[in-house]
C-alpha cells in the first residue's frame, strides 16, 4: 500500500505521521514544492520509527511527481492555509490553480489513485478535481465531514461531561462555518439521544461551537489546525487501505442524492478499497432539508468563482 501526500505543512506532516503510526502502509511519499522540506520532514517523522514501533517508509520528495508513480490513495494538502479573519472560500484564487496542477499530476502517474483533497475552500476544491481529472466519482473525496464530526463530538462530550468515546454524532453539508450542519437530533451518548441529558439551548451552543472549529483554532494558532485534520485524513486513508467498509460524512460529487446535481457536498458515505462505495441516504427533518439547501446555495456560489 503505497500513500502519497503532497504538502509537507503541518496537516501534510501530521497525515503522514499518523498514517505510519498506524503501520497499514508500507511507504509513504511526502512531496512538496519547497526544496528539501519534504526530505526534511520525512527524515524527522522516519527517526521517530524506533520510538514509535512503525515499519512504514516515508520518503520525502522535491516537486518529483514521478516518485508517486502507482500510488493507492493520494492526498492533496497544498496550497495555503488560513490566516486569522479569512474565511475558507477567500482561498480559491490562490489555491484552485495549485489543486488542478497537483490532482494532474498525480493522476499522470497513478491514473487508478483515490484522491482524498484537504484544500479548502474543500467542498469546491474536491468539486474541481472531479472536473479537471477523469477519475471516477467514487474516487474523489473530500475531507471536511470527518473533521467536523470530530470537533461536534469534542464539543458535545465537554457539554456532556463525559468521554469522548461515549458519544457518536455526524455534521453533513458543507465545509464552511455557515455551511455545516451538525445533526444534534440525531446525536446519542451509548445510544441515548444527547437531548435527553442536554437542554436545547446547551444543543445549540454545541452546535455553534462546532461550525466555528476552525476559526476558533485558527485565531488562538494564528494558523490552521493540524493535529485534527490529520488524524481525520489518516482514518479515512486506512478505511479505505484495509477495506473496513467505515462510515464518515465526506464531500462526494452528487448526482441526485438528497436532492441535489453537480455538487461536492458533505454526506455520510461508506468507505472501502474502491473508495466512496455507497452514499448512504439519511431522513432529513424539515429544518435540516432547509439549512442542506442553504448550504449547497453557498458552495453553488464559490463553485461559480472557477474558470473551469
Amino acid at each position: 500500500m503505497k500513500i502519497t501526500v503532497v504538502g509537507a505543512g503541518a496537516v501534510g506532516a501530521s497525515c503522514a505521521e499518523y498514517i505510519a503510526i498506524k503501520n497499514f502502509a508500507s511507504e509513504v511519499i511526502l512531496l512538496d514544492i519547497k526544496e528539501g522540506y519534504a526530505e526534511g520532514k520525512a527524515m524527522d517523522l522516519m527517526q521517530t520509527a524506533s520510538l514509535n514501533g512503525f515499519d512504514t517508509k516515508i520518503t520525502g520528495i522535491t516537486n518529483d511527481y514521478s516518485k508517486t508513480a502507482n500510488s493507492d490513495v493520494c492526498v492533496i494538502t497544498s496550497g495555503i492555509p488560513r490566516k486569522p479573519g479569512m474565511t475558507r472560500e477567500e482561498l480559491i484564487s490562490i489555491n484552485a490553480g495549485i489543486v488542478k496542477t497537483v490532482s494532474s499530476s498525480l493522476v499522470q502517474y497513478s491514473p487508478n489513485t483515490i484522491i482524498i483533497v484537504v484544500s479548502n475552500p474543500m467542498d469546491t476544491m474536491a468539486y474541481l478535481v472531479h472536473k479537471s481529472t477523469n477519475l471516477p466519482k467514487h474516487k474523489i473525496i473530500g475531507m471536511g465531514g470527518a473533521l467536523d464530526s470530530a470537533r461536534f463530538k469534542y464539543r458535545l462530550a465537554e457539554a456532556l461531561g463525559g468521554p469522548i468515546s461515549d458519544v457518536d454524532g455526524m455534521v453533513i453539508a458543507g465545509h464552511s462555518d455557515t455551511g455545516m450542519i451538525p445533526l444534534t437530533r440525531l446525536a446519542t451518548r451509548n445510544g441515548v439521544p444527547v437531548s435527553e441529558f442536554l437542554s436545547e439551548e446547551r444543543l445549540n451552543q454545541v452546535a455553534e461551537d462546532t461550525k466555528v472549529g476552525g476559526a476558533t483554532l485558527t485565531k488562538l494558532l494564528g494558523t490552521s489546525a493540524w493535529y485534527a485534520p490529520g488524524a481525520a485524513v489518516s482514518a479515512m486513508v486506512q478505511a479505505i487501505a484495509c477495506d473496513t467498509k467505515k462510515v464518515f460524512p465526506c464531500s462526494a460529487l452528487l448526482e441526485g442524492e438528497y436532492g441535489f446535481n453537480d455538487i461536492c457536498l458533505g454526506v455520510p458515505v461508506v468507505l472501502g478499497k474502491k473508495g466512496i462505495e455507497e452514499i448512504i441516504n439519511i431522513k432529513l427533518n424539515n429544518a435540516e432539508v432547509a439549512n442542506m439547501k442553504e448550504s449547497a446555495d453557498g458552495v453553488q456560489k464559490v463553485n461559480d468563482l472557477l474558470e473551469l
